[in-house]
């Protein structure tokens, strides 16, 4: 049997990227790190839909600026 990679053995594959991406932030230059932080905002909406109409969509989380 294979035994598990060390990060696995600790923790899930979701969190070693994670871990890996705010390192690899913390790193960065300046102007890189803002941008690199500027596209990991993220907005979450939902639409309802009834009789296969797409209502309003509403988001769950605004961001002051689009």
């Amino acid at each position: 049997m294979i035994p598990p990679a060390t990060w696995s053995a600790h923790f899930g594959y979701n969190h070693f990227a994670q871990v890996c991406a705010r390192a690899l932030r913390n790193a960065l230059k300046e102007q890189p790190r803002l941008a690199a932080e500027k596209r990991g905002v993220t907005t979450l909406r939902y639409q309802k839909w009834e009789n296969g109409q797409g209502g309003q969509q509403t988001y769950l989380n605004p961001t002051s600026e689009k």
